[in-house]
């Protein structure tokens, strides 16, 4: 449970972060251990793609943000140490994708992430 000390996850920097141009603000979220799995059509629950530390993330949304594309956050709901949030992107060919987050968070930063997506095909 946290204190009063402890630094609380913030909906507006997360915002700042899904809707940026560059992954800096978003990475920023993540504690240096963090660890996110991805369920989606191709690494399906079973076999999840797990990325472990900021490192490894970092990397991934760097490729995801180099693409032509917009990112939206549509929810966000926060309670204690957990919090869930839904984003929508779309490609410049009109492409969208759909994605549900849950996250455990410890110190303020995201500790844990499940991200299941789905995309038009």
């Amino acid at each position: 449970m946290g204190t009063a000390a402890d630094p609380a996850f913030d909906r507006e920097t997360l915002r700042r972060g899904v809707e940026g141009q560059t992954p800096d603000i978003l990475l920023s979220l993540y504690a240096d251990d963090a660890e996110l799995r991805i369920v989606d059509r191709t690494t399906q629950p079973s076999h999840p793609k797990v990325l472990h530390g900021r490192d490894e993330i970092g990397r991934m949304l760097d490729d995801v943000y180099s693409r032509d594309m917009s990112h939206k956050l549509e929810r966000c709901v926060i309670q204690g140490d957990e919090a869930a949030y839904s984003e929508s992107c779309e490609y410049a060919d009109g492409v969208r994708v759909l994605s549900e987050s849950m996250i455990a968070l410890r110190g303020g930063k995201i500790a844990e992430q499940t991200l299941v997506q789905a995309w038009d095909e």
